[in-house]
C-alpha cells in the first residue's frame, strides 16, 4: 500500500485534486473528518475541539488503511489539525504531532496557494493569499524537518494535476 497526502492552505486544490487522483488511479480517498464535524456542530471552533477532530481522522485514516488498498489518498492528515490549531489557538495539544511523527506517509503533494483563486465555502478563513502562503511555509518546513517526502505543486489546476499524476504514476509504478 502506497500512502499519499494532500496537504497545503486552504483552496488551494487538494480536495478537487485527491478526487482526480482516486478518479484515475483508483484507490481508497480518505475526506477532511474537520468539515464534517463542523457541518455537525455550527459554532466556533475552540481548542478542546482539536483532539476530538484529531481522533474523527485518524479514525477514518485507520478504517480506510484496514482496507489495505493499493493507493491509499488522504485529502489531509494530522499536520493541518496541528497547524490550524496553532494558527487559530495558539497552540496544540503534543500528542497529535506525537502520532503523526509515528505514521508511514510514502509521498506529500504540497499545493502551494498562488495562481489558483481561493473560494470561500462557508468554512474558510484566510482569504488573503499572505496569510495562505505563510500555511504553506509552516507546511514545508515541518515535512522538511522531519524529513517527510514531499513534492510541491504549483501552477493553474491543469499544471497541479498534471504534475500531481506524474507524482503518483511514479509512486505507485507500473501496474501489475
Amino acid at each position: 500500500m502506497k500512502v499519499l497526502v494532500l496537504t497545503g492552505p486552504e483552496s488551494s486544490g487538494k480536495s478537487w485534486l485527491s478526487g482526480e487522483l482516486q478518479a484515475h488511479f483508483g484507490g481508497v480517498l480518505v475526506g477532511e473528518y474537520v468539515r464534517r464535524f463542523i457541518e455537525e456542530n455550527p459554532r466556533d471552533t475552540c481548542l478542546a475541539d482539536i483532539p476530538t477532530i484529531a481522533r474523527g481522522q485518524l479514525q477514518w485514516e485507520d478504517e480506510a488503511r484496514a482496507l489495505l488498498p493499493q493507493l491509499l489518498i488522504l485529502d489531509t492528515h494530522l499536520l493541518s489539525n496541528i497547524l490550524w490549531s496553532r494558527t487559530l489557538f495558539g497552540d496544540c495539544p503534543g500528542w497529535i504531532e506525537q502520532v503523526l511523527l509515528a505514521r508511514r506517509y510514502d509521498l506529500h503533494l504540497l499545493l502551494s496557494p498562488d495562481n489558483v483563486e481561493w473560494t470561500d465555502d462557508g468554512q474558510r478563513c484566510q482569504p488573503e493569499l499572505k496569510e495562505r502562503q505563510v500555511f504553506f511555509n509552516d507546511i514545508r518546513a515541518w515535512l522538511e524537518q522531519h524529513g517527510k517526502p514531499v513534492k510541491v505543486l504549483c501552477g493553474n489546476w491543469a499544471e497541479r494535476r498534471a504534475q500531481a499524476f506524474d507524482a503518483v504514476a511514479k509512486l505507485i509504478g507500473p501496474s501489475p
